[in-house]
């Protein structure tokens, strides 16, 4: 029996060495990669890779920030200068109002003051008148006292012309002399009507 035992147990030994070494080869375990070691090692450059790539964006952000701050200044600086001109604008407007209401005022008190001056010397005409008719009548009187009635005449038709007998006040003198007006009638009568 042993045998037999031994007979049949040497066949499978020797129908597994008749095995082709393909087939045997799993049965022997080959050596797997260490996990730490070969980990470790692949993700450095992964590691590595994303740091740059963030470094990389953060300069990208910080030169932009950089654009846009230095643009930004510009246009603030761009308006500044603007809001400085409209603000020149507007004080040299503030003084060419203040200049053409100064104008105005000076016109206007120029309308016055020529205003009283056509009246000044509108009463000058009228003094000077009265005092020609004034003259005129006292030609007259003496004239008349002279009994030079041709010059009497001469004279009160020279009056007449320039309209001076209206200008004879009609009020007596102060010492209760008579009125240039009624005087004036007076030797127009008596030289008319002689």
């Amino acid at each position: 029996m042993n045998l037999e035992h031994n007979t049949t147990g040497s066949v499978p030994e020797a129908s597994a060495a008749e095995q082709s070494p393909a087939q045997s080869a799993p049965a022997v375990p080959s050596p797997q990669p260490q996990p730490n070691s070969g980990g470790q090692s692949g993700k450095k450059p992964v590691v590595i890779y994303i740091l740059i790539l963030f470094l990389a964006a953060f300069l990208l952000m910080a030169l932009s920030l950089l654009m846009h701050q230095r643009s930004n200044t510009e246009a603030l600086g761009q308006l500044q200068n603007s809001v400085n001109a409209m603000q020149a604008v507007q004080e040299t407007q503030d003084k060419i109002i203040g200049l053409q209401e100064e104008l105005s005022q000076a016109r206007e008190e120029q309308e016055s003051l020529q205003e009283q001056l056509d009246a000044s010397q509108e009463k000058i005409l009228d003094a000077q008148k009265q005092a020609d008719a004034l003259l005129g009548l006292y030609s007259l009187q003496q004239a008349y006292l002279s009994r030079d009635y041709d010059a009497c005449s001469e004279i009160l038709q020279s009056m007449e012309d320039q309209g001076l007998p209206p200008l004879l006040s009609d009020e007596p003198g102060i010492s209760g002399t008579t009125a240039p007006a009624e005087r004036y009638q007076q030797l127009k009568e008596a030289v008319l009507n002689p």
